[in-house]
């Protein structure tokens, strides 16, 4: 049995070619940094509630924060990745996604400036839930903070899975060119190939900027995230880990595109 430590850090996502590489990125910078006695790392392909708690086994605190490192909340966040976690013993801080930081809207900013040759227009690429709201919320956060803060004339925020649809992005602002950056964390066949079909990249007129990925100031977030829940003591998604010690998830779910 490993050794209990006072504290343990969980970076939670999904299975992808590159998702392993850019958490692995962001654990070795916050390991040098010292925040936890341990930093993890732990993915899953498909149902998180079910494979999660091998990958989980050899955490061993009295303190365990979990981060889902994904733009926003899914039904793998709200229900199987808390169902998961709830087989942990110690006190689970259940962190909110990565992408909701504020130190987010910089990470964006800087993706689109990588991309930009002069575009006057700024669309965010989201994945989107039409049952719920929490990428558009968040997305729609980042908009208006980069209208605010940058010197783009237009941002907008489009969806692969709701309105405003990414097919219909270049028809949503009135510049002739736009920078259109995917709201994702990691590269995935959404981000590879989805997205640019369905705004019609070889058309031109749009560039297009790397997903968030392993950007300095997303390690600097989830340092941020840890100092909060240390801070207040409860995790702000407790709920979500009790009703998950009841919640059996139902095995049926396809497997996503999207981190």
């Amino acid at each position: 049995m490993e050794t209990m430590t006072e504290d343990a850090l969980v970076l939670i996502g999904r299975e992808t070619p590159h998702a392993r590489e850019v958490l692995e990125t962001h654990a070795r910078r916050l390991e040098r940094r010292g925040i936890v006695d341990a930093v993890h790392v732990a993915l899953y392909e498909r149902e998180p509630g079910r494979e999660l708690p091998a990958h989980l086994a050899g955490v061993n605190a009295g303190v365990v924060y979990a981060v889902p490192m994904a733009f926003a909340h899914t039904r793998e966040t709200t229900e199987g990745v808390p169902a998961a976690l709830s087989t942990l013993s110690g006190d689970v801080r259940y962190c909110e996604p990565i992408g909701r930081s504020p130190a987010s809207t910089a990470v964006i900013a800087d993706r689109a400036e990588e991309a930009r040759t002069g575009e006057r227009a700024l669309v965010l690429v989201a994945f989107g839930n039409g049952a719920e709201d929490h990428q558009r919320r968040a997305a729609e956060y980042h908009a208006a903070r980069l209208r605010e803060e940058t010197d783009y004339d237009e941002v907008v925020a489009s969806y692969l899975l709701e309105n405003p649809a990414v097919e219909c992005a270049r028809y949503g602002y009135a510049a002739e060119s736009a920078v259109a950056v995917p709201l994702f964390l990691a590269r995935s066949a959404a981000t590879d190939r989805e997205i640019p079909e369905k705004l019609e990249l070889d058309r031109g007129g749009v560039a297009y900027a790397e997903p968030l990925g392993d950007h300095p100031r997303l390690t600097d977030a989830i340092e941020a995230e840890v100092g909060t829940q240390r801070l207040v003591g409860e995790s702000s998604a407790a709920g979500l880990t009790e009703r998950a010690r009841r919640l059996a998830t139902d095995g049926r779910g396809d497997p996503e595109r999207y981190v």
